[in-house]
């Protein structure tokens, strides 16, 4: 008699395509460019080698439209998934992960270019003045989820404050009150967002494994809005202090729930890539004019953290890129 042998099929790979790049992934460009600017800072400040940020500085530039060209497609084959994505009341927030990405290469090319950085951070922050302008209505719709209060609702909102943070020295007549206006609507945004991510925090269900990465995204108000206030007044006063030092204190807070977790990677890692960047800028800024040894050694830290950082944020993403499963479904 014959036996009957029985195998077990392999389940079905799944397959990569553009239909899944998610739109998270320009805040790899948001870490990036950010990492130049602090570098830029430490060749000023303590002479370190220029090559370092000229050559991120190109890394960040070909990153960005390789992102801007494979979301493009996207949009042109899958039209309805992106509007499904944007009109997702989590997701639709890190479509400001674009927005911050062009604001700061605005910046990361304005030693090459200064019309090319014009042009690139008025349509940036055209964009990003739009992004909050829908979010914030869509929010006073009424009928919103409380626990859909997440950090990654200060995206847009934190996202007008970069406007002053990469424009601060713009030349244009009409830059300085655009700038004024991004500051005055973020920084208000940024104080009612935060305000009702902490009491949902504090009040309801901690949040899901793959959103842990983003509560670094609570830091930034304060880095971004040291970066912005300073960029803006073109002086480091004891008010930007405390805005550093506040976002200091929250960073040693949560590195050690987001660093300690063990979460599967995926793009949404990046998500701390710029908050750290902020708060590496402003760590760096703010003990060049302070001048003192302590600041000093820990912004030195704080660039070399943000170094490693991005290292293995890139390697692991490329890992995934590599292996497929980044445009997996």
């Amino acid at each position: 008699m014959s036996s009957l042998h029985i195998t077990d099929t392999p389940a079905a790979k799944p397959m990569a395509s553009m239909k899944n790049l998610p739109v998270n992934l320009f805040a790899s460009v948001m870490g990036v460019s950010g990492l130049v600017l602090a570098w830029r800072q430490a060749t000023h400040l303590y002479g370190a080698s220029p090559i370092i940020s000229e050559s991120l500085g190109a890394i960040a530039v070909v990153m960005f439209f390789a992102l801007c060209l494979g979301y493009l497609i996207k949009t042109l084959k899958y039209p309805h998934v992106v509007k499904s994505e944007f009109n997702h009341p989590i997701a639709g927030n890190f479509f400001g992960t674009a927005t911050i990405a062009t604001l700061l290469i605005s910046s990361v090319i304005a030693p090459m270019s200064q019309l090319a950085a014009e042009v690139i951070w008025t349509i940036g922050a055209l964009s990003t003045f739009a992004l909050a302008y829908i979010i914030v209505s869509r929010l006073l719709q009424g009928k919103i989820d409380a626990s859909h209060a997440l950090p990654v609702w200060l995206i847009p909102s934190v996202g007008t404050l970069d406007i002053p943070v990469a424009g601060g020295s713009m030349a244009m007549p009409w830059a300085h009150e655009l700038n004024l206006f991004a500051l005055a609507v973020g920084s208000i945004l940024a104080l009612v967002f935060f305000t009702l991510i902490i009491a949902r925090l504090i009040h309801h269900d901690t949040i899901a494994p793959q959103l842990m990465p983003s509560m670094m995204i609570l830091i930034a108000p304060f880095e971004v809005g040291f970066l912005a206030y300073t960029h803006f007044t073109q002086q480091v006063d004891q008010f930007a202090g405390l805005l550093f030092y506040f976002g200091l204190f929250l960073f040693l807070i949560l590195a050690v729930k987001v660093f300690r977790k063990r979460i599967p990677f995926a793009a949404g890692w990046w998500a701390v890539s710029f908050p750290i960047a902020a708060l590496a800028n402003a760590a760096l800024e703010y003990a060049g004019h302070v001048h003192a040894w302590p600041l000093t050694g820990l912004a030195i830290l704080l660039l070399a953290f943000l170094s490693i950082l991005i290292a293995v944020l890139a390697i692991r993403t490329l890992h995934i890129l590599v292996n497929g499963k980044l445009l997996a479904a």
